[in-house]
């Protein structure tokens, strides 16, 4: 083999590895990612949903998808397998003593959503859940965990209160501009009404000297 075919060779080589990379960089797929909050808080005997979807290069293939949830106690260092995809049964809810039927797949495959809900929640269900998927032939197995913290009365948001103290400061320093606003304001009408009363005296005060010249005369 001449050395000029084989350089040639490597060349195309090179250039199918250079259009693969730039097609991987136009479609924007960077591989797979679960995606869900670190933490989430639900109140004693309410209804919560625990989000949980998944980015991937690839479609969903059901015969090869896998995906299951896990629960993992506060209490012991204990981690359960609740909910699984099976490949002919579709989901499958595990650990009916421990949840029993209030735990219900409430996500789209189609739309790579694995999300959950969990009814009458309970406070024995704090905990960290587990969502894992893997999507063949991505060879990137996903993970995600969430933080479920049951209150008997939920907290108040934090962004809430963060708006309603801003919103206080901006309406307190609004509230100030327009008081200093009206202040400067009478300040100036008075000023201006000083001034004039001023002038006017000083006009009368030249004016009666020569008033008092004229009447001089003629009461001599």
């Amino acid at each position: 083999m001449c050395l000029s075919t084989l350089g040639e060779r490597r060349f195309d080589a090179r250039l199918v590895l250079l259009l693969l990379m730039i097609m991987l960089s136009v479609s924007g797929c960077s591989g797979m990612d679960v995606i869900m909050p670190n933490k989430i808080n639900a109140k004693n005997g309410s209804d919560i949903k625990i989000p949980c979807t998944f980015t991937s290069c690839y479609k969903i293939d059901t015969k090869k998808f896998v995906m299951n949830w896990t629960y993992h106690e506060s209490i012991n260092d204990t981690e359960q397998m609740f909910l699984a995809y099976d490949k002919k049964k579709g989901m499958l809810t595990l650990l009916p003593e421990r949840f029993g039927d209030r735990v219900v797949f409430t996500g789209n495959l189609e739309k790579n959503d694995l999300s959950i809900t969990l009814s009458d929640v309970q406070e024995e269900d704090e905990g960290l859940y587990n969502c894992y998927v893997i999507n063949p032939p991505d060879r990137i197995h996903g993970h995600g965990s969430i933080k479920l913290n049951v209150f008997t009365k939920l907290p108040p948001p934090r962004d809430s209160t963060i708006a309603v103290a801003i919103g206080a400061s901006v309406g307190g320093a609004l509230a100030l501009l327009i008081l200093s606003m009206v202040v400067v304001k009478f300040l100036r009408h008075h000023l201006k009404h000083d001034l004039t009363s001023e002038e006017k005296m000083e006009e009368e005060g030249k004016l009666e000297p020569e008033g008092a010249a004229e009447e001089g005369p003629k009461q001599a």
